[in-house]
């Protein structure tokens, strides 16, 4: 349904020089200099997946998005949603596509969001009977039927997210892309947005790419996730083969009955590494090869209650393959 194959976008910069006198010589002859923001990025999804797409800022994720949604062109490479080339804008291609920004709203501020559905009705030439299905079924899955007569600037941000959900889905297409969907709402309000997308993904099986900075907006939605680092795919695969591959070690938690000694804890650090301790609780961060071990000594040195054994945090593992290739 979405296949990419040497995706790449180059940006033509202004390089600036320090010092009054090379300003005023850019303002008559500048140097320019060529940024690769995308370079020779290729996979597939097919319909019905949810992807994480995941970077630090810079990364490219946008661009990447704007590429395969045909708000900008390549620079060299090729791909193909649901069959059409993005960039040529094809009005059958668009008709099947949905953008979700985040930090840009696409409703009408000062009119009811019924009233912009109302247009987006006339825009994508949605059957009337068709049209009102599809708003009944958005608005009691997101919960805002109540809602639609209300000016969208007196809403909440939860509330417009939940609006530009709506008129994005009303023509149900068939690929959506979900750029910080969850980006400055409040937990509740991000559980809601989450839930919602599961559920029409279940319903309706649109092939899906979702990009944003919180862990578990990705560790909830996406079974598979890929990571760009400067433009560039590092990572293209499921999210437990994250944790399988560079997850090198395991957090020891163990809950004690009383206070460790200083012997204790000296001894213990010959296995893994304290992460931090108290009166009634060591976390210990040791090798996956030496968890046995580890936890041998943990129960033979310390009076332990309580001993659980956790995975790194996804996020932690994700934020190293950001910015490095991290130790397994």
């Amino acid at each position: 349904m979405i296949e990419v194959d040497g995706l790449s976008k180059t940006f033509r910069v202004h390089k600036k020089a320090p010092g009054f006198r090379a300003s005023v010589r850019a303002l008559f002859r500048r140097n320019w200099t060529e940024k690769a923001a995308v370079r020779d990025v290729s996979f597939r999804i097919d319909e019905g997946e949810i992807v994480g797409l995941v970077g630090a800022n810079g990364a490219g994720k946008t661009t990447l998005v704007k590429m395969l949604s045909g708000v900008i062109h390549p620079s060299s490479g090729d791909a193909h949603v649901l069959g059409y080339r993005p960039w040529e804008r094809d009005d059958r291609f668009r008709s099947q596509m949905a953008l979700i920004m985040g930090q840009k709203a696409s409703l009408w501020w000062d009119l009811p969001a019924g009233d912009g559905f109302l247009l987006l009705r006339e825009i994508y030439r949605i059957p009337d009977d068709r049209f009102q299905a599809n708003l009944d079924e958005l608005s009691e899955m997101l919960d805002v039927r109540d809602l639609l007569d209300i000016q969208v600037r007196r809403l909440s941000l939860g509330e417009r997210m939940k609006m530009e959900l709506i008129a994005a889905l009303l023509h149900t297409p068939r690929v959506v892309y979900l750029d910080e969907p969850t980006i400055g709402l409040d937990l509740s309000a991000q559980r809601a947005i989450r839930e919602f997308i599961l559920t029409y993904r279940e319903r309706h099986r649109p092939a899906m790419i979702v990009t944003s900075h919180y862990m578990d907006d990705i560790e909830r939605l996406c079974e598979r996730i890929m990571i760009l680092r400067d433009g560039e795919m590092v990572y293209d695969g499921s999210r437990d083969r994250i944790l399988s591959e560079y997850a090198g070690h395991k957090i020891l938690i163990a809950h004690l009955r009383s206070e460790p000694t200083s012997e204790a804890l000296t001894a213990l650090r010959a296995h893994g590494e304290i992460l931090a301790h108290d009166d009634v609780t060591v976390r210990l961060e040791v090798a996956r090869t030496a968890v046995a071990a580890a936890a041998a000594a943990l129960l033979e040195r310390l009076s332990v209650a309580d001993l659980t054994i956790e995975e790194v945090g996804i996020g932690s593992i994700i934020e190293r393959l950001q910015t490095r290739e991290p130790s397994a």
